[in-house]
């Protein structure tokens, strides 16, 4: 509701980035006085300069608790999207880097918002909390029990302790703590750098550069669902005002799609001729991958609005207008 958001002081860190650059933006749209916290090492100004005079920018490092206690100062609610962020291989060659700088993000953000009085904190937690073997469609109730997926593993349990933390600040201080878990996220200011990007930007970017045939690990026949990012930030604002308690939420959607009519989709919306060649000798990894959305749905009425095909028209747009014009 507009109304909850109207002329309320919010804190959002790693505002100038993909995700938080559609939140500050949602924000502004309801009325909110948005400050951003951002060290620029993932994000960028031009995310959110067209919004010059309706957000307030303080260039700071989050792991820094300096810094954090002056973005928190005099703020109602704080928003924490900051993260130390990697490819696959980064996150797995610096498991303790990962681990260390996430949950130091996470600590700092909490007591700067508790000593500043902030009335409600969102920690933004990641589905890389759930094991490998969790079943399908994942509930929240299978986030601890077992070990992280192997390859994100530090990143995974700074996530989970992020939200031990939330729990314990609850209990202890009387913070309005929600948590969400965000699934595959996909949209217009990603990634696209091959080192960093997740599926969606890397295989854009290998087809506008022209890569023939596309080759893809495995047989193409395993499932996964990605949500639009201005649906992930519908959601994150939802939780924050709807649902303020230390239970986590899983935002995702139940639009899943294979890997191979992924890539077509992909291939037909850039208009080109490409071929797709599968190598089965590599692993497929997961066969399925998919969040349970009937807690998000029933909290906090939360649904998807943007259709996989829809949002990739527009991801791809936006790429073709700010990345390769460029």
């Amino acid at each position: 509701m507009k109304q909850f958001w109207e002329n309320k002081k919010v804190l959002v860190t790693g505002g100038t980035g993909f995700i938080g650059s559609h939140v500050v933006e949602k924000l502004v749209e309801r009325g909110a006085v948005v400050t951003v916290l951002d060290n620029l090492q993932n994000g960028k100004i031009k995310n959110i300069e067209y919004l010059d005079g309706k957000v307030i920018f303080i260039h700071g490092d989050c792991t820094n608790l300096k810094d954090a206690l002056k973005a928190c100062k005099n703020q109602e609610v704080v928003m924490n999207l900051a993260a130390r962020v990697g490819g696959i291989e980064y996150n797995r060659m610096h498991q303790a880097t990962m681990l260390r700088d996430n949950l130091n993000i996470a600590t700092n953000m909490m007591e700067a918002a508790r000593q500043s009085e902030a009335e409600r904190f969102l920690a933004v937690s990641s589905a890389c909390v759930y094991p490998r073997d969790c079943k399908v469609p994942t509930p929240e109730s299978e986030g601890f029990l077992s070990e992280p997926e192997p390859t994100n593993g530090g990143y995974g349990w700074a996530k989970r302790m992020s939200e031990a933390l939330g729990k314990y600040y609850a209990e202890e201080f009387g913070m309005k703590v929600a948590i969400v878990r965000p699934y595959n996220c996909y949209g217009p200011r990603d990634h696209f750098d091959p080192k960093t990007s997740h599926v969606i930007p890397a295989l854009i970017k290998r087809v506008f550069d022209g890569e023939n045939p596309v080759i893809v690990w495995g047989s193409g026949k395993q499932t996964r669902a990605f949500l639009y990012v201005e649906d992930l930030a519908e959601g994150m604002i939802l939780s924050i005002e709807k649902y303020p308690i230390p239970d986590p939420i899983n935002l995702g959607t139940d639009e899943e799609v294979s890997i191979k009519d992924l890539i077509g989709m992909i291939i037909s919306l850039s208009g080109k001729n490409i071929q797709i060649q599968f190598d089965t000798t590599k692993p497929d990894g997961s066969l399925r991958r998919n969040s349970d959305n009937t807690k998000a749905k029933d909290k906090i009425g939360f649904y998807e609005k943007t259709k996989l095909v829809d949002g990739l028209k527009k991801t791809i747009k936006w790429y073709k207008h700010m990345v390769l014009s460029n």
